[in-house]
């Protein structure tokens, strides 16, 4: 019986491994799963999607969540959700942060951390801007305070004046 190389068989493990769990990126279809009000946001014909992980622990996160209000404020007419997927194991803690900040926005968790594993969040916050058809077109890891904000609102328009061709 012939062996395998260590080296072959570790490259091959990493490479399934890498394969089944890739870093969601540009380009890339969303996952259709986590929690309820994600899926019944990215299932809505039409609608533009961004999709942000955060955490209480998280400072930047906290920030991100006023701008993600104005973002609301701004585009939730337009056809436009904000889905806040929390990744904290303390609900405790989760709660007091989403009780302190009162977002206008859906909140969500992700208790199992199914989603975060799937997505290979990079960092907290990081944010996804997903198109009408599903499709992840702009990843923002971590917040960067005005920069991320300009982006982000520039990147939403581009997306919600794309003909309907597109979708």
């Amino acid at each position: 019986m012939k062996r395998f190389p260590l080296a072959l068989a570790l490259a091959f493990s990493a490479a399934v491994h890498s394969a089944a769990f890739a870093d969601i990126q540009a380009g890339d279809p969303f996952p259709k799963l986590g929690p309820p009000a994600l899926r019944a946001a990215l299932a809505t014909p039409g609608q533009v999607v961004l999709v942000d992980f955060w955490a209480s622990w998280c400072a930047p996160c906290k920030e991100s969540f006023h701008s993600y209000a104005d973002l609301h404020r701004a585009f939730s007419a337009r056809g436009v959700s904000i889905v806040a997927v929390g990744v904290d194991d303390d609900s405790a803690a989760a709660a007091s942060f989403l009780k302190k900040l009162n977002p206008p926005f859906t909140v969500a968790a992700d208790a199992g951390h199914e989603l975060v594993r799937a997505v290979k969040v990079p960092t907290m916050p990081t944010c996804y801007l997903i198109d009408r058809r599903g499709i992840v077109r702009y990843v923002h890891a971590g917040y960067h305070g005005e920069a991320t904000d300009r982006a982000i609102r520039g990147e939403i328009e581009a997306l919600l004046a794309e003909p309907p061709t597109h979708l």
